[in-house]
């Protein structure tokens, strides 16, 4: 059997900082202010810092992905549709996870935006998005990630600073990939299908940090497989309970494309 073509669970959950096994409805995530060092004097008493402690929350939603499987049905077929039913429902959960997260990601306020300019993704938005991160402290620590659509993937791939060995090492061209991310200024680049597009064909790429987002789980995704007798059916139901809440404005930076057709 062949599923019909989709996105199979979440390409960005590892890309943002995670609590799982939560109890409850919600998950606090902690938020810790920056400090200065300063001088002081001899037996004089050392200068507090004062950071700022501050928390968000994230609320958590349950999300089913259902369906039923008729029994005479299923003994016409030479498939295992219940295994089928079950893959699919736990590839629409892990779509959620990343709508969510990318929901989140969208509306940056603090000027950390980069204007589509009527053209694509080039090698001027990626330095600006970068210097963005940069002036705002956010860490270079090899936890930055970005996210882009795949027209901008198919540009960014014409950029010779992106898909060059002169630039990147050998094992790190896009080219040598069994799959599609590659690192490339510290970060991770990953090609996406469900980024936001406006309906002037403008669509939102994201640049960030991994702690800029959080993403809470009651659990990961659970499967199970009822008999209902009064239906003469298995019901196949996937589940989730999970919430998504943004840290920190300072470490995104929205990058919008234009993607109108030739």
């Amino acid at each position: 059997v062949r599923q019909s073509d989709q996105r199979q669970g979440s390409k960005l959950r590892a890309t943002v900082r995670t609590i799982d096994n939560v109890n409850g409805s919600s998950a606090v995530f902690q938020k810790v202010g920056k400090g200065a060092a300063s001088t002081k004097s001899a037996h004089g008493m050392v200068p507090v810092m004062n950071l700022a402690h501050l928390t968000v929350e994230a609320t958590l939603t349950d999300y089913y992905a259902g369906d039923w499987i008729d029994r005479l049905s299923e003994l016409k077929t030479n498939i295992n549709e219940r295994q089928v039913i079950a893959s699919a429902g736990a590839y629409a959960i892990g779509r959620k996870t990343d709508e969510l997260i990318i929901n989140v990601l969208s509306g940056v306020s603090g000027g950390q935006e980069i204007a589509d300019g009527n053209v694509g993704m080039t090698l001027d938005k990626v330095m600006a998005a970068m210097a963005l991160l940069g002036a705002a402290d956010a860490p270079d620590d090899g936890e930055r990630y970005a996210v882009v659509g795949w027209k901008q993937w198919t540009e960014l791939l014409k950029i010779q600073q992106f898909a060059s060995a002169d630039y990147v090492s050998a094992d790190e061209l896009p080219f040598n990939a069994t799959y599609q991310a590659k690192k490339w200024l510290g970060t991770l680049w990953i090609p996406h299908s469900g980024l936001p597009i406006d309906g002037s064909d403008i669509r939102s790429c994201f640049w960030y940090h991994k702690t800029s987002v959080g993403h809470a789980a009651g659990s990961d995704v659970q499967t199970d497989i009822t008999w209902h007798g009064d239906r003469a059916a298995h019901f196949v139901n996937s589940m989730m309970s999970q919430g998504v809440v943004r840290i920190d404005d300072t470490g995104i930076v929205e990058i919008k494309c234009d993607e109108t057709p030739d």
